[in-house]
């Protein structure tokens, strides 16, 4: 029993070494096909797209958090906020990956595992995440991480894909109902909004049907959530 219980532990290991190496790699790619930079322009539009917002006051004073935050400075454009942490999993890496980055973000980047977020209960008053809960191994332990560092009153505001097939650094197929069990129970709906798929192409293309405000039903196929929702 015990050499099968390690076995098992093994595998587990290297799927998820596996998955955050392909991730890292996918971010390399990024570097190099910018010009040995990362571009974060365009979050000021998506965040405060998905938001339903038109400036960042809403976020004045407040602790702001991303998870899943990548290495781009997912953040910057939040500059009313008094401060801004970006969680991620590979967060050490990305930092030595792109040591450059960084300097400019004004970002504290925590670095979290599949497990655990190292962030006291209740400290977040606004937490972000954008196409990043697909990625995780445990779907279950991770949203009761989030849902704890959240404060009373914060909110949670999300792009999720659904209905899109599992890969091995995306290993999970996020739905509606998931979502509503497992990260949102007994939370207020503030916004929430759905759409299959822009016109296949850029990230900006495929979200196009929110910033237009035209949605398209996405007849059980692959689609996005945008949300936004309160812990009560």
């Amino acid at each position: 029993m015990k050499d099968i219980l390690v076995n098992m532990e093994k595998a587990f290991n290297h799927l998820v070494l596996s998955k955050h190496s392909l991730e890292l790699r996918y971010w390399k790619e990024c570097y190099k096909k910018e010009g040995n930079r990362l571009e974060n322009d365009f979050y000021a539009k998506l965040m405060l797209g998905v938001a339903n917002e038109t400036d960042d006051d809403f976020l004045k004073g407040k602790v702001v958090g991303d998870f899943g935050c990548g290495p781009r400075g997912s953040l910057v454009w939040a500059k009313k906020a008094a401060m801004r942490i970006g969680i991620d999993v590979l967060a050490n890496r990305y930092i030595k990956s792109f040591p450059n980055e960084f300097l400019s973000h004004n970002m504290i980047y925590v670095t979290c595992t599949e497990q655990s977020i190292p962030v006291p209960n209740a400290t977040i008053d606004i937490l972000y995440t954008v196409n990043a809960l697909d990625h995780v191994e445990n779907l279950d332990v991770m949203c009761s991480e989030l849902r704890r560092i959240l404060k009373p009153g914060g909110l949670f505001i999300g792009s999720f894909n659904l209905n899109h097939k599992a890969r091995k650094a995306e290993p999970q197929i996020l739905t509606e109902d998931i979502l509503k069990t497992l990260l949102f129970r007994d939370y207020e709906i503030i916004d929430w909004r759905v759409s299959a798929p822009g016109n296949i192409g850029k990230q900006a293309s495929l979200y196009e049907p929110f910033f237009s405000n035209k949605l398209i039903d996405p007849r059980g196929g692959e689609a996005y959530l945008w949300a936004k929702v309160m812990k009560v």
